[in-house]
């Protein structure tokens, strides 16, 4: 395993995280603020409570993967996207690095910065609602599992993305509405048919739950199926992204 290779890629991303430090890290908790301050102070002081749960602590595990999903996805697309615009991506792909090294120093450096926010706004959290986390080391394992999925997700689209805009497509237009539509704000129980089922096919969901039980011990799924969904969600990109190596898929062209 080449240790050198990957520390010098993953510090020279941590090191653009310092660079764009609004971007990757100030702006993120301003919006969770946001969210905080309308859905759990203005909107959460007339609701009842959400499966048991003060509605404003409710949302707080939502609200982190809202924040850590897109921005995953961003800070891993745009880590190997970015050598590719530059046409340093030869240099990479020649250099003595294998690909599952290249993967561990870009997706590690991404899933780094991912949980260093969901940390950061969960602090944010504790400002304005009282949080309790029942099971700690189950949440923090759960929180880089779940980094690691979207981390690899935004690997392989930072490949497949010929332009800026492509990389956008996903994270904005697929993962955002199904994060919203997940169980962020309440309980799939609050919903009445057919809305209940049909929120069901919703894998954000899953992971949403599985998040939450973590917190307060309270799903919407059960936890076998949200660990089953956590698995396929890490699988799938690896898969794609194993496959991208092998046959060279817009790296070599």
């Amino acid at each position: 395993m080449n240790w050198s290779g990957i520390k010098a890629i993953y510090y020279f991303e941590m090191a653009r995280a310092g660079r764009t430090l609004w971007q990757s890290l100030v702006a993120p908790v301003i919006t969770t603020s946001l969210y905080f301050v309308v859905f759990g102070s203005a909107i959460g002081g007339r609701m009842t409570d959400m499966a048991g749960v003060d509605y404003a602590s409710f949302i707080v595990p939502g609200l982190i993967l809202l924040s850590v999903l897109t921005q995953s996805i961003f800070n891993a697309s745009f880590g190997i996207y970015f050598p590719k615009f530059t046409g340093t991506i030869y240099e990479l792909l020649s250099a003595p690095i294998s690909p599952i090294e290249t993967v561990i120093a870009y997706v590690g450096a991404a899933v780094s910065k991912s949980v260093v926010l969901a940390l950061v706004t969960l602090l944010t959290a504790t400002l304005f609602v009282p949080v309790q986390i029942a099971h700690p080391v189950l949440m923090v394992i759960a929180l880089i599992l779940i980094s690691t999925a979207f981390c690899l997700l935004g690997f392989a689209i930072g490949i497949w993305a010929k332009n800026f805009e492509q990389l956008q497509v996903v994270p904005l237009l697929v993962v955002t509405p199904l994060t919203f539509l997940g169980g962020v704000f309440y309980s799939t129980a609050a919903l009445g048919e057919p809305w209940r089922t049909v929120i069901h096919a919703n894998p954000i969901l899953y992971l949403v739950s599985g998040f939450r039980w973590t917190f307060f011990e309270i799903v919407d799924v059960p936890l076998t199926a949200s660990i089953a969904a956590l698995a396929l969600s890490i699988a799938l990109p690896l898969a794609v992204i194993v496959w991208i190596f092998k046959t060279g898929y817009r790296l070599k062209s």
